[in-house]
């Protein structure tokens, strides 16, 4: 059999110059247009997408070395973890156990981690670490409100990736951060979060001397009938505020249907707050205002 003009088409959509070199590809072929160059000594078909991490990573897949594996907030965003919002923009981060070295090329920071049993497994093809070892290391990179935010999504859902024990128990093992910024968020985590935004709300309204809502709580009628499930909720005060990041209702049929489900907590007796994008814009003030001023209205002494 005839080998084929342009033996690249063997290889893989992102491979490094040795295994283009090894399966004969002219270095000319190397320095074409239609091959991108997002690493030294890797070249991808066509071009990378620049704001996707996971893309990002799969071009820098065939650069790993046996050990090494997307850790960090690398490892976290491959998970689906919420990432600190723009401007921030997460990096790529590869760390090995020792003996093993970590990578040094631009544009990835390398770890070398002290020796332990390795806990990476493979998510879409890419060897990341697993997400409660990831969340103890952005410790060290996160603000305090972005590693509760994480550490809310790895205890919610219907298949948490983690628990709060798991959480702690890393802590334990491996030794806090940042004059122990892990366990101090630890106390802010909660179960049934929706969102970071629902998390950042939650954590201005504490800081600002307002009540603890509890998280997911449910709203029955009169009869004990289910009326709705509320992101947060002051029951005592009979109050919930929801953030809702919709810039305007794309999908009519959603819109109508949140719609009747706002009127039907109202009847159920509950004042419903919606906390939209700009209210969170800056400090978040405007936010706090309004579940205030709502709490006040509905018998809350401030200070009390």
């Amino acid at each position: 059999m005839s080998q084929p003009r342009d033996p690249a088409i063997l290889l893989p959509n992102a491979f490094t110059v040795a295994q283009a070199r090894d399966a004969g590809v002219p270095r000319g072929r190397l320095r074409g247009a239609s091959l991108s160059r997002p690493f030294h000594g890797v070249r991808v078909r066509g071009t990378v997408e620049t704001n996707s991490l996971r893309a990002s990573c799969h071009a820098l897949l065939p650069r790993l070395r046996p050990g090494q594996f997307f850790s960090h907030e690398t490892a976290l965003a491959v998970h689906g973890v919420w990432m600190p919002e723009w401007p921030y923009r997460p990096a790529i981060h590869v760390s090995a156990y020792r003996p093993a070295r970590e990578p040094r090329t631009r544009g990835v920071i390398g770890h070398r981690l002290q020796l332990r049993e390795p806990a990476w497994t493979l998510l879409d093809g890419l060897p990341v670490e697993a997400p409660v070892r990831a969340w103890r290391q952005v410790g060290g990179l996160w603000s305090p409100r972005d590693i509760v935010a994480a550490a809310d999504f790895l205890v919610s859902g219907s298949e948490p990736l983690a628990s709060a024990v798991d959480l702690r128990d890393e802590i334990t093992r491996m030794g806090d951060v940042r004059r122990g910024i892990l366990t101090r968020a630890l106390h802010d985590v909660r179960t049934g979060v929706r969102s970071a935004r629902e998390t950042r709300l939650r954590l201005l309204l504490m800081d600002a001397g307002l009540p603890e809502p509890e998280v997911a709580w449910n709203v029955f009628d009169g009869r004990g009938t289910f009326v709705a499930e509320l992101d947060l909720a002051f029951p005592r005060y009979r109050v919930a505020a929801e953030y809702d990041g919709r810039v305007h209702a794309e999908d009519a049929a959603q819109f109508a249907r949140d719609a009747d489900r706002w009127a039907a907590i109202r009847r159920a007796g509950w004042a419903h707050e919606r906390i939209l994008a700009h209210h969170l814009d800056g400090d978040g003030r405007a936010a706090v205002g309004i579940v205030r001023d709502a709490l006040v209205r509905a018998g809350w002494t401030p200070g009390r």
